[in-house]
């Protein structure tokens, strides 16, 4: 048994289940304004239960997911960092976002243009900024890729059909 409280097991369990992760992104769930407040938690609260990648992304040790009992967010091979995830397990908006953005071998797109898809499909009215976050968490899962042209566009990395991809929500 740990010695964690309530609020530390429930804010490990958000790192396992949204590895690999920024402070930015636990930051907008935890409601704490700045990364220097996410990282000062993590660092008294759950030091023991999580690291840094070799890109500086938040992931949960495997204790950390025995403790909890949470799902890991991401499902992969741990010896690449860079393989592409059998499931992932992340925040609604991600799931919608995730379900239409331009598959693999189409042409990729906008920030806006996956907004406008994702009013039209979902009736939901979600911030571009939002919606930008949700592309780049993805992209960190190796699940969507990032073109840059005039300005940055999307497209899945992978046929959406190899990924899992499960919603907190459905979790």
């Amino acid at each position: 048994m740990s010695d964690l409280t309530d609020e530390e097991l429930e804010r490990l369990g958000d790192v396992v289940r949204l590895q690999p992760t920024k402070n930015s992104e636990l930051g907008e769930r935890w409601g704490m304004d700045s990364g220097s407040d996410v990282h000062g938690y993590l660092e008294g609260h759950l030091k023991d239960y999580y690291y840094r990648d070799d890109n500086s992304l938040i992931r949960a040790t495997a204790e950390a997911a025995e403790l909890t009992g949470v799902e890991p967010g991401v499902v992969d091979d741990e010896d690449d960092p860079n393989a592409v995830p059998e499931r992932i397990t992340v925040p609604e908006l991600h799931a919608q976002v995730f379900r239409v953005v331009a598959d693999h071998d189409e042409r990729s797109e906008s920030v806006v243009s996956v907004l406008n898809k994702v009013r039209e499909e979902f009736g939901v009215d979600p911030e571009a900024g939002d919606v930008r976050r949700a592309l780049q968490s993805l992209r960190r899962k190796n699940v969507v890729e990032v073109i840059y042209r005039t300005v940055p566009t999307f497209k899945l990395a992978v046929p959406r059909e190899e990924v899992e991809v499960v919603s907190e929500a459905e979790a």
